[in-house]
């Protein structure tokens, strides 16, 4: 079994994600730091860090592609409202329930994914607390 040290150590490179909420790519750059100041002090750190590191680039792929997908849904249910567009004394939008609501359904499946990434890192966490090796799923493998 790992010493303690280490699992604390682990504990912290995936819990380190959180520092996203507090400033721009935080949930990447943190655990590569944390990552490249330990991964020489054992290959359970070193398995660890590059976990953490390929889930958090993977995680924020995947909601750079979905706030894409949704901002363009948005934008263009935004603009679609326009009537008479060149005719500016006329300025009237009309606002479409049934769009809203599509939106709504997207919004709610980006807020499903953030909590799903919440609950990975927490998970990860605890697992790496107890030493055992975790594997996030849907992981691209950036770095090996």
């Amino acid at each position: 079994m790992k010493n303690n040290k280490e699992n604390t150590n682990a504990f912290l490179i995936h819990i380190s994600a959180f520092a996203g909420f507090i400033f721009p790519f935080g949930n990447i750059i943190t655990p590569l730091i944390a990552w490249q100041t330990l991964k020489d002090r054992s290959a359970f750190l070193d398995e660890q860090g590059k976990e953490a590191v390929n889930f958090n680039i993977s995680y924020s792929l995947y909601v750079f592609i979905l706030t894409i997908f949704v901002g363009s849904f948005f934008i263009g249910n935004f603009f679609r409202g326009f009537n008479n567009f060149n005719d500016f004394n006329h300025f009237n939008i009309d606002f479409n329930t049934d769009n809203f609501f599509g939106f709504l359904g997207l919004g709610s499946l980006a807020g499903l994914v953030y909590l799903i990434g919440m609950a990975l890192v927490i998970i990860a966490a605890l697992k790496a607390k107890e030493g055992e090796n975790y594997k996030y799923p849907f992981t691209i493998k950036f770095i090996k």
